[in-house]
């Protein structure tokens, strides 16, 4: 089967930057829901349009066409006495964002009084390689199409 709209695709995916440093090694298989669902980068999606199991392929994602440029008035600080007890740096909070919206900000410093937290996804501003292997495709069910994402082993548990 090839890959196309409301497919169930199960991909090995190694991410590295321009550099080498790898953040994801594509060992652990991931499945995504083709077909406009925001479940994988839209240039991404696109190069695997049409490809079956076995295909493989290296693309490099400009920051803007994966995680974004980074945004430095999502760079806060929050006093320590209203921060919840056991989250430590490198843990995420639930706080609303410059306009309003509830967002998630990582915890990247704490100094005396004061907890530093960035709203900008870790890999923002890098531009990076993904290695794909399509491992397997598959039409996906009525209940993955409803929820717009995949369920089972590698996909999403409910």
């Amino acid at each position: 089967m090839n890959i196309s709209q409301n497919t169930a695709v199960t991909l090995r995916m190694k991410v590295t930057d321009r550099q080498g440093n790898v953040y994801d090694d594509g060992k652990k298989p991931v499945s995504y829901l083709h077909g406009d669902y925001d479940n994988l980068f839209a240039k991404l999606e696109a190069a695997l349009e049409g490809q079956e199991p076995g295909f493989k392929t290296t693309l490099e994602l400009a920051a803007d066409d994966a995680f974004g440029e980074r945004d430095e008035a999502l760079v806060t600080t929050m006093p320590k006495a209203d921060f919840p007890p056991g989250i430590k740096v490198g843990g995420q909070i639930q706080r609303p964002g410059p306009d309003g919206e509830l967002r998630y900000y990582f915890v990247t410093k704490i100094k005396g009084p004061t907890v530093l937290l960035d709203g900008n996804h870790p890999l923002c501003g890098k531009a990076l390689r993904f290695a794909i292997e399509v491992m397997e495709v598959r039409a996906a069910t009525a209940e993955e199409i409803a929820h717009q994402h995949v369920h089972g082993a590698h996909g999403h548990q409910h």
